[in-house]
């Protein structure tokens, strides 16, 4: 009797990992449940054509942005403009595609050079979901669609004075939502920051998710001047020996801050080489920082080299925690996945991806991805694959093993495509110009 329960008690044991292994990650944020574009999600297609049986559902989307959608378990939320230069948050119910809710959220929708005020992404708890939109309007919602809470830090702190609009992510972590605005000192810098507050500064900021009220407000200061103090980046938490710390890139510099009070910790510079007047006013930076055992990696901006940074570090840290420097590869937009270990550094305007060891900058492999178009997304890795989506909605499925491999190339033939892949539940979430589709093995 005492074996035969001993086995009944495996049995459970082991199926109860199981079961927890099945468990869908939600990716509540813009790259994803571990912040790094990574998932564990499995059984994930690889090939589906508009016709193809792989495809659950189509919902057609207002407009375009470079928002990437949000899933958590049954719900993906997604920001949009209309027609009308409204911006929303829809909320999509994930098994049929179905619209549960629209809500909008500010108005004043503006287009440059592609790029509009609803390229910031969701971010959701499973309580509540935050948006906020390039006009500077932040609002909460709980899931039925009822507003929290609602501010204007473009009344507050005057219009963002970023050239291509601001598209910087919040970011959702241990009970506070940080929000990073990076741009130029100057009101008059460009027509859509032009406003009555006579200053600009550069500041990371924490809200209380639950009230959207101000815990604090740090001024992150640069000597960048012009379009070089911007950044589209979004902040990233890291694990330090007693805590964490909130990264932010832009501005030439990469900084380290205590999530309690915005405090800078360190800031390492050799973001911007700064010898022509190209470099010292026009470098802003895109990607985020990335975390890879123990390295933070950054992207130089506009052809220059990614970089890898050693943790731990106080002040000053330029001269003694560069651990690498990498020209082989470049990324001016996408931010670099860190997947199985590795760094895939995708190069949108010349349609490669690298994969890289973080240690030593190493290259691996690196190949063409084979398709004409730009791809502004940033890489996707799970299943042991990496997923991108190119401007005109083809998604380049690459091999994540130790040899370059394009897999599958699955054309939608859509366009205006700049957001990312998103993974939850064994599915593939793509938001096109027109379309939100769903995807999976059926």
């Amino acid at each position: 009797m005492k074996i035969i329960m001993g086995y009944k008690w495996i049995i459970v044991f082991l199926l109860s990992i199981t079961c927890g292994n099945l468990r869908a990650e939600n990716w509540a944020q813009w790259r994803g449940p571990n912040l790094n574009g990574s998932t564990s999600e499995k059984n994930l297609p690889v090939s589906w054509s508009p016709s193809s049986s792989n495809i659950f559902w189509i919902t057609p989307l207002p407009g375009a942005s470079a928002a990437t959608p949000i899933v958590w378990e049954d719900t993906v939320f997604i920001s949009t403009p209309d027609d009308q230069k409204d911006l929303h948050l829809l909320c999509i119910n994930a098994k049929d595609g179905k619209i549960k809710w629209q809500r909008k959220v500010s108005t004043g929708n503006r287009v440059v050079n592609q790029n509009n005020m609803a390229s910031p992404s969701p971010v959701t708890d499973g309580k509540i979901v935050i948006i906020m939109f390039g006009t500077g309007d932040i609002a909460a919602f709980d899931f039925d669609g009822n507003q929290k809470w609602k501010r204007s830090l473009a009344d507050e702190y005057g219009k963002f004075a970023t050239m291509y609009l601001y598209s910087s992510s919040p970011l959702l972590f241990n009970g506070k939502l940080y929000i990073q605005v990076l741009q130029r000192n100057d009101p008059n810098a460009y027509p859509h920051s032009k406003d009555n507050n006579p200053t600009r500064e550069s500041f990371l900021l924490c809200l209380d998710p639950l009230t959207g009220k101000n815990l604090w407000r740090h001024i992150r200061q640069t000597d960048a001047t012009m379009e070089s103090m911007e950044s589209y980046a979004t902040p990233m938490p890291h694990k330090i020996k007693n805590g964490f710390e909130i990264l932010i890139v832009g501005g030439d510099y990469l900084t380290g801050h205590n999530p309690d009070d915005g405090e800078e910790i360190w800031r390492c510079g050799g973001l911007n080489a700064r010898r022509t007047n190209m470099q010292k006013n026009w470098y802003r930076v895109v990607p985020s920082p990335v975390l890879a055992n123990g390295i933070i990696v950054v992207c130089a901006p506009k052809g220059s080299p990614v970089i890898g940074i050693k943790e731990g570090g106080k002040g000053l840290i330029t001269d003694t925690h560069i651990a690498w420097t990498c020209t082989e590869t470049t990324s001016d937009w996408s931010t670099p996945l860190f997947y199985n270990n590795k760094i895939f550094v995708l190069n949108g305007d010349k349609r490669t991806l690298t994969k890289l060891d973080p240690a030593t900058a190493k290259v691996i492999w690196s190949g063409y991805l084979g398709v004409s178009e730009r791809i502004w997304s940033s890489p996707t890795g799970a299943d042991n694959k990496i997923y991108m989506i190119s401007e005109k909605g083809t998604v380049i499925v690459c091999s994540a093993d130790d040899q370059f491999k394009i897999i599958a190339t699955n054309p939608l033939d859509e366009s205006l495509t700049r957001t990312s892949v998103a993974i939850s539940g064994s599915r593939i979430f793509l938001r096109t110009a027109k379309n939100l589709y769903c995807i999976g093995n059926k």
